[in-house]
């Protein structure tokens, strides 16, 4: 897909999602309609900014400033810079508040990405509709693979297949608290989406942060998700205590998959616990959103 200069955009109107693109040898550019983390790593690329760090980096902000007035083709990917928010704080982020509105309504829908235990690396819709990509007669599909690989590619790897990937979810989550910082109650989506349930963006961040904490806790059966069916962990008293970090887990069930020993990444749920039992909604002013083209 093209803009209207010509230039691409890895954008879907249509689809209301950021999707691959691939760049073949004749110039052509086909764009991969992959519902999967890759689109929603540009809400991850973003950061607030204010007035004390501008104040405190003056080259910085003026050769930002610069770079919009002077570089329109690529700074009308911004938004906001030019809009302060919350006491004269910035935003750097590639996603508009339409698009992000429109990413978010799939990343919120439980039967895409929102799983009862965080966000799926890959949108469960692809489990009934495979995406295949054929090139010169071979054909390459991705379809939803919500535990291990049943692929050996890239030495059999899921966790871009759409398993839950802690390191990620944790990025989305601050992403969404920052962005609540700028935009305060200006923007509210539905959570989860087809609910009628409203909520900003903090409010979002603190039910994806309960969704990954309860990965570990006991259910009303006395299970914990993680465990699944292994039923010494789950029932025998000499190892139903212990917790492990797993590298990633079930996009359905919750339980743990790969390594069990991810405290590099996995025990951020500890940082999680803490925000939830804090649970310090920042005080920001409800700011109306311009809208943007």
């Amino acid at each position: 897909m093209t803009d209207h200069q010509g230039e691409v955009s890895l954008w879907d109107e249509v689809d209301g999602f950021f999707y691959d693109a691939l760049h073949l040898p004749n110039s052509h550019t086909e764009l991969l309609r992959v519902r999967s983390l890759v689109g929603l790593m540009p809400l991850i690329a973003m950061e607030t900014l204010g007035h004390e760090t501008l104040d405190a980096m003056p080259d910085f902000t003026r050769r930002m400033n610069w770079f919009v007035e002077n570089r329109p083709n690529y700074s009308k990917n911004l938004a906001q810079w030019l809009a302060p928010r919350q006491g004269e704080r910035r935003l750097l982020s590639f996603v508009k508040p339409e698009q992000m509105r429109r990413i978010l309504q799939r990343m919120l829908d439980e039967n895409e990405f929102l799983s009862p235990f965080g966000i799926r690396s890959v949108s469960r819709f692809h489990e009934d509709h495979p995406y295949t990509f054929r090139d010169n007669g071979d054909a390459f599909t991705l379809d939803y693979q919500p535990a291990e690989s049943e692929s050996g590619l890239f030495g059999g790897n899921s966790n871009w297949r759409g398993p839950i990937w802690f390191p990620i979810n944790f990025l989305l989550i601050e992403a969404l608290r920052k962005f609540h910082y700028y935009y305060g109650a200006g923007i509210k989506v539905e959570c989860p989406t087809g609910s009628g349930q409203m909520m900003d963006l903090y409010d979002v961040s603190q039910e994806l942060a309960r969704r990954l904490v309860g990965l570990f806790l006991r259910a009303e059966d006395g299970r914990r998700p993680i465990y699944g069916g292994l039923r010494e962990f789950q029932h025998d008293p000499h190892w139903r205590e212990l917790v492990l970090f797993h590298e990633y887990f079930h996009g359905d069930n919750g339980a743990g998959l790969g390594a069990s020993h991810q405290t590099g990444w996995t025990a951020l749920v500890a940082y999680l616990i803490q925000t939830l039992a804090e649970d310090e909604k920042p005080a920001v002013e409800a700011v109306p959103v311009m809208a943007q083209g």
